[in-house]
């Protein structure tokens, strides 16, 4: 029987491919395929942007780590996220909006230069590949435990192969309008998975289990420990997750053009701003839905660890409920639907890599636009490209990478805090030039690779210390604030620049001038 879970999870790719292809329609120009002509619903690409932040690091991880002892920590994160999605509505969008642009960094060459932008466009592939990666890895595991109940057994490389390449038919062909009306089907086959293993676990540990759970302390919505070093080092202490969460919001939401592209696809600026606090909303709900979900698996288990039930880790304990506590049939539409994820993520990475590379790294390096046509081919050609490279990436990784929502967080701080630090450099200091913003944008790169392999703080722990890293919100505002203290210093060795020309159109100005399309910024214009 358990052959038609495989049935179901089959179809359901199929299914995806084609309603993805069909609600699409026909691409016919570059803005067409990146930004879907900026006519899509507030809603659908409010549901993209989380279905393209959720994935399998949510849909897998946060249920094992409030089963391990995180709690609901991950929704008082999210209350930090949406803080820093109201800032990023109020100040960054309509600053996309308003210059008319299809990539974030097409700012950054409007205030400075070419090379700025194409820069914060090659961190920006470079981190996407790292942490789309593992986001890519960890959506063999569930898919792998599935087909072990057949007695197969393939490894995460071949799953991780032939997942990228159902996912690049249709974010190949049917471009940002396709990735985006796919994760709203997806998000809502995943979140509707976790409410039925909600009630499916309620009525199996009833009341009992849920005064058993609150007892332990797994319903713990707050950390109040205010120690120095536990703010400094978890994730989850309340300072940390309000501050560091709202600024780590701020970086991944109005600076990361995965996310920006989604924002910009939208009829208005109104709209714009709608999708994105709203998207705020729907995430804080997710990870409260996902945090019950490893609460009540904790009394169902009546607490064991993952190895005394003879899992690899946390990560497994979500898929092996799925497998093996739900019924024939049910169990396969939930492993589609964490599959869903999984290409939800992965195809608006696809598109939005490529969608920077054309935008912003064509721009910087070729002083002559393209046709469309050339540049809807380009950007297809991008697209393959990086689905080849992210596969290779993600068969990098193993099980032993750690909790592999963490492990994103932490990549991404590599460089969050030099993009966030760029733009408000851009927007705080007008003394600012384009070497003064290269500069430090490298500088503060530099220096968070060094914090993040190299920095650690000791923690009380059973009497003696052990060193830990950073907590990943952190790394954000350590960023902004070297960014800005290097440009800001850098600033104050030359005379201020000359003030821009009004009638020029840049995106600090109005908007783009007459004649001019979504690929031409500024900098392209001087």
């Amino acid at each position: 029987m358990r052959r038609l879970d495989l049935v179901v999870v089959v179809l359901y790719l199929i299914a995806v491919a084609v309603t993805g292809l069909r609600l699409a329609g026909r691409q016919t120009s570059a803005k067409d395929y990146f930004v879907g002509a900026g006519r899509l619903p507030w809603w659908t690409v409010s549901f993209s942007v989380v279905a393209t932040e959720t994935s399998v690091l949510t849909v897998i991880s946060v249920p094992g780590g409030a089963y391990g002892g995180q709690d609901f920590g991950n929704v008082e994160l999210a209350l930090g996220y949406v803080v820093g999605r109201v800032v990023v509505a109020a100040v960054l969008i309509p600053l996309y909006q308003r210059g008319g642009f299809v990539s974030a960094y097409q700012y950054l060459g409007s205030r400075f230069g070419r090379r700025l932008q194409g820069l914060a466009s090659v961190t920006f592939i470079g981190t996407r590949l790292l942490a789309e990666g593992v986001r890519l890895f960890a959506s063999a595991i569930p898919i792998r435990l599935l087909l072990d109940e057949f007695g197969v057994h393939p490894g995460y490389r071949t799953i991780i192969v032939v997942l990228t390449a159902i996912t690049v038919v249709y974010t190949y062909l049917g471009g940002i309008k396709a990735v985006i009306w796919t994760d709203a089907l997806q998000m809502t086959l995943y979140l509707g998975g976790a409410l039925l293993a909600v009630a499916v676990l309620s009525a199996r540990v009833g009341g009992a289990g849920f005064a058993g759970a609150l007892h332990a302390g797994r319903f713990r919505l707050f950390d109040t420990d205010f120690g120095p070093a536990h703010i400094l080092t978890s994730p989850f202490a309340l300072p940390t997750a309000i501050v560091g969460g709202a600024l780590f919001a701020m970086a991944s939401h109005g600076c990361d053009q995965l996310i920006v592209q989604r924002v910009l696809a939208t009829r208005s600026l109104s709209d714009g701003r709608r999708a994105m606090i709203a998207s705020g909303i729907f995430v804080t709900i997710q990870f409260a839905a996902f945090s019950l979900v490893g609460a009540l698996l904790w009394s169902y288990h009546q607490g064991r660890s993952a190895r005394q039930l003879g899992l690899g880790g946390t990560d497994d304990l979500y898929p092996d409920f799925i497998l093996h506590g739900l019924p024939v049939v049910i169990s396969g539409l939930l492993v589609a639907g964490i599959l869903g994820a999984a290409m939800g993520s992965l195809s608006s990475a696809l598109n939005s890599m490529a969608d920077s590379t054309v935008a912003d790294l064509l721009h910087s390096f070729c002083r002559r636009t393209p046709s469309e046509a050339a540049l809807l081919r380009l950007a297809r050609a991008a697209t393959l490209l990086w689905a080849v490279l992210m596969a290779v990436f993600a068969c990098a990784f193993s099980t032993g990478t750690g909790n592999v929502y963490l492990t994103g967080l932490t990549i991404a701080g590599y460089t969050y805090g030099a993009l966030l630090g760029a733009f408000l450099l851009g927007r705080l200091v007008r003394r600012a030039g384009e070497t003064d913003s290269v500069v430090a944008f490298l500088v503060t790169v530099g220096v968070m690779t060094y914090v993040v392999r190299e920095v650690r703080i000791d923690v009380p722990s059973g009497g003696t210390t052990v060193p830990t890293a950073l907590a990943a919100q952190w790394l954000v505002p350590l960023g902004v604030a070297v960014t800005l203290a290097v440009g800001g210093a850098l600033s104050l060795l030359h005379r201020a620049p000359r003030a821009p020309d009004r009638t020029a159109g840049t995106a600090g100005t109005g908007g783009p001038g007459p004649g001019t399309d979504r690929f031409t910024t500024a900098a392209d214009r001087d």
